[in-house]
């Protein structure tokens, strides 16, 4: 792990948007100068924090990241530390703030916005603002025996009917039980009990709100999403004191102010809050029913926009809130999560030793012409959509003694096609609807023979945007857009422009091989599954 602020400033030519004009903030309206047009968002990843400041028009101005530990306390179990985060978002943001009055001056920050790692479960004291043990991790599989018990005593239909989730540990109640029940928290007034996103703004406002949206919320298998708003039933069934989670509010809209008892500049409205992927669909401008992006991140997660209306739950798929802006209007997602994707090149990296650092995995898996027959079913946490098998374990098959490092790291990339895959065509199978062409962002999409892989898999265009890092911009879109930074969701639009297309190959034979190479990789997943359980 890195202890340093790692900085980017901007001037690149591929992070300027042409066509966009700067509309000037609302002022008086919001109590900030007229002058002030720049959004900062603070995106809480799995694996570190990045704090990024925006403006319309001119792109990203700087940013900073800082990695945090990673603690693997058992098999199975992932745990962070909620206090470590914090002072990663203390460290980036007080680094842009900095590097943004030294470019364009001071009070020229109208927002902040933030987007998180879903589903981590933070318990904390609101008199002290200590956490009650470590955060339990959204990938962590503590839980599945008790996912597995409530599934044998018939609750998948009731927690499918309020939650569009299936009873997985990946969600957040059965953590937040599992705190309750272990770690001895108490369940008076003092208790906090939230994810990342309300974690920190509990932090930014120095204790003063206690807030999620409904983003968030929706991850949580406690939070109804078609009446928006807690589930006492799932409350009580998960033992969960509904007086300490967090209040849910719009994902744009002004939630508060930082405050100076925090370490950071005071003042500064905090108006945008979603979870990374709902964020990301949100900076990929997917505003229209039927668009969809998919993010390589530590997992892939592909998300398509079905619109206002809470569709019913769809076999295979999470059902989730996309947004809810601050004219009360909500859209919907469908949603493939795929637990392990980047995480895979991460483990190549730090477990095995194969390559030095993430970004040899592309240049090494392009060294040999094919797999080699190795397929690498990275379920290390078990399998997400569409097979939702938490006693799945991680699989390499076909190896030989001709197989070599570049064959495996050639695998773990073709295993985030074929994941993908997997999650559109069951999505599609399941909704009727089909994906005309996929938007990508995150670490893993700047490596264009993946993408044509996956364009080749899916049979469906996939684009790349000038901006790969779409989830800290769509945080700042949904704070900016409180804040009349962009006027509205058309001029948010705007800001979309592509770098990239890749076309799926249109020859029969290709075709064959692709589907071939699908066929054998669904055996490899075949091989993985239940493995925990044997």
């Amino acid at each position: 792990m890195s202890g340093d602020v790692t900085e980017v400033l901007s001037d690149e030519v591929s992070d300027q948007v042409p066509g966009t004009v700067r509309r000037p903030g609302p002022g008086a309206a919001t109590g900030q100068p007229a002058t002030a047009d720049v959004v900062i968002a603070i995106d809480a990843g799995t694996t570190g924090v990045r704090s990024r400041a925006i403006a319309p028009g001119r792109g990203q101005l700087a940013a900073r990241y800082q990695e945090f530990t990673q603690h693997y306390p058992q098999p199975g179990w992932v745990e962070h530390d909620a206090g470590e985060i914090w002072q990663a978002v203390v460290a980036t943001l007080n680094a842009v703030v900095d590097d943004v009055t030294a470019q364009v001056g001071p009070g020229r920050i109208a927002a902040i916005g933030i987007t998180n790692q879903r589903e981590t479960a933070v318990a904390w004291d609101r008199r002290t603002g200590q956490p009650f043990g470590r955060a339990i991790v959204w990938q962590d599989r503590r839980t599945a025996e008790r996912c597995a018990e409530l599934h044998d005593l018939g609750l998948l239909p009731v927690v499918r009917a309020r939650t569009g989730l299936v009873l997985d540990p990946y969600f957040t109640a059965s953590k937040f039980e599992w705190m309750l029940r272990h770690r001895d928290l108490p369940t008076g007034p003092e208790l906090a009990l939230g994810t990342v996103d309300s974690w920190l703004i509990w932090n930014l406002t120095g204790g003063e709100v206690h807030a999620t949206d409904p983003t968030n919320a929706s991850r949580t298998m406690l939070y109804d999403i078609g009446e928006l708003r807690w589930s006492g039933e799932l409350c009580d069934l998960f033992g969960v004191p509904a007086h300490a989670l967090a209040e849910v509010r719009p994902s744009s809209g002004r939630l508060g102010l930082t405050s100076a008892a925090c370490g950071v500049p005071a003042g500064i409205p905090i108006s945008g809050v979603a979870g990374d992927q709902q964020a990301a669909l949100f900076g990929q401008a997917c505003l229209t029913p039927g668009m969809a992006k998919n993010t390589y991140g530590t997992g892939s997660f592909v998300l398509l926009n079905v619109g206002s209306s809470c569709p019913p739950p769809t076999e295979g798929m999470l059902t989730t809130v996309a947004w809810t802006l601050a004219d009360g209007s909500t859209a919907y997602a469908l949603e493939g999560a795929i637990f392990v994707t980047g995480a895979a090149v991460q483990w190549l990296r730090d477990g095995l030793g194969i390559i030095s650092a993430a970004a040899e995995i592309g240049p090494l898996a392009a060294t040999v012409p094919d797999n080699g027959g190795v397929y690498l079913v990275p379920a290390f946490t078990g399998l997400g959509a569409p097979w939702w098998d938490p006693h799945a374990r991680g699989t390499i098959i076909g190896i030989t003694r001709g197989t070599t490092a570049a064959h495996i790291a050639k695998a773990a990339v073709e295993a985030m096609t074929y994941q993908t895959r997997d999650v559109v065509e069951a999505m599609t199978a399941a909704s009727g609807v089909a994906i005309a062409d996929l938007r990508v962002d995150g670490g893993a999409s700047v490596m264009d023979d993946m993408l044509q892989t996956q364009a080749d898999q899916l049979g469906v265009t996939v684009r790349r945007g000038i901006d790969h890092e779409t989830t800290s911009r769509g945080a700042a879109y949904l704070a900016g857009l409180a804040e009349g930074v962009w006027p509205d969701l058309e001029a948010i639009r705007a800001e979309w422009v592509e770098q990239r297309s890749f076309a799926p190959n249109p020859d029969p034979t290709s075709r064959q091989l692709v589907d071939l190479a699908h066929a054998q990789w669904r055996e490899a997943v075949g091989r993985s599954r239940g493995w925990a359980t044997r």
